[in-house]
Formats: C-alpha cells, structure tokens, sequence
C-alpha cells in the first residue's frame, strides 16, 4: 500500500466517524448490542435528539448500524452495530490503548 492509498483510507475512515457522537454511539451500541432509541437518549444525555437522530441515520447509511422497526403501537425501533461496524471495535480498542500511552506533554516554556 501506498502513502497515497492508505492516507485516501484513513480520510474515508473518518468521514465515516466524523461527528461529535459518533464514536458515542458505537460504543454504546457495543457494550449494550441493542438499544432502542429511547435508550441511547438517557445513555447520552447530552445530545439533542435531533443530533441523535442525524448521526444515527448518517452511521446506518455509512453500514455501521442497522434499524430495526417493530410494527407496533407505540413504534418500537432498534438499533445495533452491524457485523461490520462491530469489526471495527477491536481497531478503536487499539485506539484507546495507543492515546492511553501518551506521554505527559511538557509545560509551556518559561
């Protein structure tokens, strides 16, 4: 692979993820499976629902997530990462444990 080709993945790669619950999302949907809609709002308190609802379409449009409507009333929907997406799970652990490592970043100087 080229510097050209994987610097073209790795662009794709976070337009996919770009947006700030994105990543929330995912994680949510991986610790739980399923959630109903009503359950990523109280896990994510802090979105609006009509940002929820927005990353929520954009990520089952990229293939991460899948919808899943009951007909029922009232309407039951689901959500839940697809194979896919729960592959890229183990990438983003490997995320989290390369940020972890870090090293501490030196005052400014005087």
């Amino acid at each position: 692979m080229t510097p050209d080709m994987a610097a073209t993945g790795v662009e794709t790669a976070f337009r996919i993820l770009e947006g700030r619950w994105k990543m929330v999302i995912i994680f949510q949907l991986f610790d739980k499976e399923v959630l109903r809609f009503s359950e990523l709002e109280r896990a994510i308190p802090k979105v609006s629902q009509k940002v929820l609802i927005q990353q929520l379409r954009e990520l089952e449009a990229d293939g991460i997530v899948v919808r899943t409507v009951y007909p029922q009333v009232p309407p039951k929907v689901e959500y839940r990462l697809t194979p896919w997406g729960q592959a890229m799970c183990p990438a983003l652990d490997s995320l989290l444990e390369w940020a972890a490592q870090r090293p501490a970043t030196p005052g400014p100087a005087a």
